[in-house]
């Protein structure tokens, strides 16, 4: 309608129109894009995010600092920053393809990391932009750090019906320090780079017993101790 590239004016109209219509345009929006990407993994055949019978889902918080006051803007954890501090979700296209954006929830820059209902939205977004046997189910893995190690968010996903596969961070409390501290070199497995070479001065091991009481029954927590990178704090 408006030929390849539409002029700046028309582009700014139409934004402005979509910021009035507010939530009523955002599920317009949404409900487009999740009916074109399904259309595009089904012409994707066995280049397609579900061609391995497995979807995955990547949320993290983003810093975006903002240099000037931008509306909702607020200071952010990260020393003498300004900003905001969205939580994104991207679907991981393993590694011949890319991390595609497919959820994003706007947050003030002085948002926490922590925040399990921001968690469940994000995730609840990411999800509706996948095929409808993706939405739900142990074949979809969702992956954050330890942002999303939660209580309130992995009871979210592993919840009856839902039965998602998810693999968090944990904060490293005090008992979880002492624990590794105890683990023998005798059930210490070596860690591998990328490449399948061992990395030199790392180990992995899993923690069992008590230590994952109030957690989902079946929740396994795996430690990793490793040599820190040079000018680590």
């Amino acid at each position: 309608m408006f030929g390849p590239v539409a002029p700046d004016p028309t582009v700014s109209r139409l934004i402005g129109t979509l910021a009035i219509a507010g939530e009523e345009a955002l599920t317009a929006i949404r409900t487009a894009l999740s009916e074109i990407r399904s259309r595009a993994m089904e012409w994707s055949a066995d280049r397609a995010q579900d061609a391995s019978g497995q979807g995955t889902v990547d949320l993290n918080g983003v810093l975006v600092i903002a240099h000037s006051d931008k509306q909702d803007a607020a200071p952010t954890w990260k020393k003498k920053t300004y900003g905001h501090y969205p939580l994104m979700g991207f679907a991981d296209h393993g590694p011949g393809g890319t991390g595609e954006p497919v959820a994003a929830l706007l947050r003030l820059g002085n948002a926490g990391s922590n925040t399990a209902t921001d968690h469940i939205t994000t995730a609840q977004l990411a999800l509706a932009q996948l095929p409808k046997k993706f939405r739900r189910g142990p074949r979809t893995l969702i992956r954050c750090d330890f942002g999303g190690g939660t209580h309130a968010f992995v009871a979210w996903l592993g919840q009856r019906g839902r039965w998602l596969s998810y693999s968090v961070g944990m904060v490293i409390t005090e008992t979880i320090h002492q624990h590794v501290l105890k683990i023998p070199a005798s059930v210490r497995t070596p860690t591998f780079e990328t490449c399948g070479e061992v990395r030199d001065g790392a180990w992995v091991a899993e923690l069992t017993g008590g230590i994952l009481e109030g957690w989902p029954k079946g929740m396994r927590l795996i430690v990793r101790k490793e040599r820190p990178h040079p000018g680590a704090s």
